[in-house]
């Protein structure tokens, strides 16, 4: 069972059947080997209140809807009631929840516009690392630049499906890496 660990969380919105989440960056998001607390969901449970279950018979993800990297900041749903999760799921599943991330990148793309078009998957050399990967699944990325610095770009990403790490890989397969 995961444990309720008092940590501050910053609710941007809650109702009865959710709560929106300001995830702060360095932050993992449920309980994995590595990183057994200080995780969102020990905090969550640690703030009290219902959580649901969602397909999380076995513990440790209560509430999750959907994920962000633990090195990403931003707003993340959680779900109070198994009714809520399976909307949001079935929602975030139909592509009508829009998600909208901002990357800063090393370097300039050669267009204000691009799109990343690759397959990801495990890297093969490197089991816990996300690759390019030409049997992988597919995935695209569409990047508009916001604005242009000395050595970066801030980037708007539009994720057409949401692969692990899909943005940083993306970035990283064109020669701009996240900063």
């Amino acid at each position: 069972p995961v444990l309720a660990e008092q940590i501050p969380l910053v609710v941007q919105y809650e109702d009865d059947d959710v709560l929106v989440i300001d995830k702060p960056a360095g932050m993992v998001v449920h309980p994995a080997p590595g990183n057994w607390s200080g995780t969102l969901v020990n905090a969550l449970k640690g703030r009290g209140g219902p959580l649901s279950q969602g397909n999380d018979a076995a513990g440790g993800r209560e509430g999750i809807v959907h994920r962000l990297d633990k090195e990403t900041s931003g707003l993340l749903l959680v779900a109070r009631t198994d009714r809520a999760h399976q909307v949001l799921g079935a929602e975030l599943q139909a592509r009508h929840i829009r998600r909208r991330y901002a990357a800063l990148a090393w370097g300039h793309l050669s267009a204000d516009q691009l799109s990343v078009d690759k397959p990801l998957a495990r890297d093969p050399r490197d089991r816990k690392r996300m690759a390019v990967v030409n049997t992988g699944r597919p995935a695209r990325t569409d990047f508009t630049r916001l604005a242009r610095f000395d050595s970066a770009d801030l980037l708007r990403a539009h994720l057409h499906s949401g692969r692990t790490h899909q943005i940083r890989v993306h970035l990283a397969a064109i020669g701009h890496p996240v900063v």
